[in-house]
């Protein structure tokens, strides 16, 4: 097997769960900075990069803001590369990272995870958005659900769905596990490095590990976080925690998928 050279890793639950860290990991990300590059990958879009880097300091992970790469990020690129005037259905602690984007007469729906914004007013005004003006539908993630400390909460994906089948309009998702959000996390390491020497950490098997594999990357499934039984029979490399992964990593013990 060849040698990995660069760590994706995705945060909520494989780092942390809410303000907790999950055990051993800080040590463990130490070590591996040692051996390969690493960046931080997340679909995050309750809260902005700002937040999110201050959570993480919080959970006692020494790291840079410019080492996390966030669906939010990506979503911004997009909107500034194809005009689109937003009407956003977010956390009002992303829209941060939205500054100076206009929202006058939009021409597109933009939707993350928002909780308090999942209700009939909202949802019926985007879909006249899309239904009665052509107004695009941008979903920066699909996630199915996500883990808090109390369990399980649904994910945007239920809504997104929601619209695209009662306006028949496709969703175009920029996050995990679209390949392209993938590869621009990785470009961010350097221009050569090779997708197939580089893999993907998280908790998701499909939105972490699976999209990775088909992006051409290898994959480990962590079992903390959303892990269910049954997520470890579709992939190959599966870790305890993190930490194991970390010590995969380092014993040369990723298999190719």
């Amino acid at each position: 097997m060849s040698k990995i050279s660069a760590v994706l890793i995705d945060l909520s639950g494989t780092l942390h769960v809410e303000e907790l860290a999950i055990p051993g990991t800080q040590a463990a990300l130490q070590l591996l900075r040692k051996h390969v590059q690493v960046k931080f990958v997340t679909n995050t879009t309750k809260e902005s990069q700002s937040l999110l880097y201050e959570r993480l300091k919080t959970c006692g992970f020494q790291i840079e803001k410019h080492e996390i790469f966030t669906s939010l990020v990506a979503a911004r690129d997009l909107i500034l590369q194809n005009h689109y005037r937003p009407f956003f259905i977010l956390d009002d602690r992303a829209m941060e990272d939205f500054e100076g984007i206009p929202t006058e007469d939009p021409n597109a729906v933009v939707i993350g995870l928002a909780p308090e914004k999942f209700n009939d007013s909202t949802m019926t005004a985007a879909f006249r958005l899309i239904k009665e003006k052509n107004a695009s539908l941008i979903a920066i993630h699909k996630g199915r659900y996500y883990q808090k400390k109390d369990g399980l909460h649904l994910g945007p994906g239920a809504y997104v769905s929601g619209l695209e089948y009662s306006t028949g309009v496709k969703a175009e998702v920029v996050g995990k596990p679209e390949k392209l959000f993938f590869e621009a996390a990785l470009k961010t390491l350097g221009k050569d490095v090779d997708f197939s020497n580089a893999v993907m950490i998280g908790d998701d098997v499909n939105d972490d590990v699976l999209g990775a594999i088909q992006a051409g990357m290898r994959g480990i499934l962590v079992k903390t976080g959303k892990f269910r039984d049954g997520d470890d029979l579709k992939v190959r490399n599966v870790a305890n925690s993190f930490v194991e992964a970390v010590d995969m990593i380092i014993g040369n013990k990723v298999e190719n998928d």
